[in-house]
């Protein structure tokens, strides 16, 4: 991507442009932004100008990926980043980086989809949390882990030349799109980064991605990622 950097420089001064646009049409009135909408005009925008642009996919499993990678592939030119410091125990973030990998192998694309593994500094991760050990799931340690993940995301697009950054979390019933949508507004607004708005449990994209992971036979996790949802799960099963 770097010998990309000075054509990405002007394309982003257009995207941004066009964003700004967009979320001046939306208004300031409170209510919850269409954000698969957005996406479809973004979508519309660039087909109309005949580009392909790039995108860094921030991945939190094979499993979301899929429809997500399936429906961005035909518009855009993909790079997963597979960025999950939050995973434990370790094990278990090796199987979701493997099957994350496998799929993006085995999986027929319009547009090429790379793939970069990033890495694996739980530290990082228990620190930014720390305090929020027994908040409740979808609470603040969320919060502080999804910005954590998007922040990085948005670092190494920056860094590449990417036109845009964005993760396939909103795919997930449990994920608020409209909380996502705007730490990934806030973090593209401190990197200088489009952030590709979306929300992709939007036209069946979360039954299709489960119909997916079985059409491939892959591995589903029964909890998010991080030591405290283990925790939590365990407990509601033993109960």
């Amino acid at each position: 991507m770097e010998d990309k950097r000075e054509a990405s420089a002007a394309f982003g001064q257009k995207t941004s442009d066009g964003q700004k646009r967009a979320e001046a049409s939306r208004g300031t009135s409170g209510q919850k932004k269409n954000y698969q909408r957005i996406l479809e005009d973004t979508i519309a925008r660039h087909e109309a100008a005949g580009e392909v642009p790039s995108v860094l996919l921030h991945s939190c499993c094979g499993p979301c990926s899929s429809y997500v990678l399936e429906y961005l592939s035909q518009h855009f030119a993909l790079t997963v980043f597979y960025y999950n410091p939050n995973i434990y125990p370790e094990e278990e973030y090796r199987l979701r980086v493997r099957e994350q990998e496998r799929f993006i192998g085995e999986f027929p694309v319009r547009h090429p989809v790379s793939f970069i593994e990033g890495d694996y500094d739980t530290g990082r991760f228990y620190e930014s949390v720390k305090g929020l050990e027994d908040e409740p799931e979808r609470g603040a340690r969320c919060m502080k882990c999804y910005r954590l993940r998007l922040s990085e995301t948005a670092k190494l697009a920056k860094e590449r030349g990417f036109d845009y950054f964005t993760t396939t979390l909103s795919i997930s019933p449990q994920k608020d799109s409209q909380v996502l949508n705007e730490i990934g507004r806030a973090v593209a607004g401190e990197y200088g980064v489009n952030y590709l708005f979306s929300d992709f449990k939007k036209k069946n994209g979360y039954l299709r991605s489960t119909q997916l992971a079985a059409e491939y036979g892959m591995y589903r996790q029964n909890y998010c990622g991080c030591e405290f949802s283990y925790r939590d799960r365990q407990r509601e099963n033993a109960g």
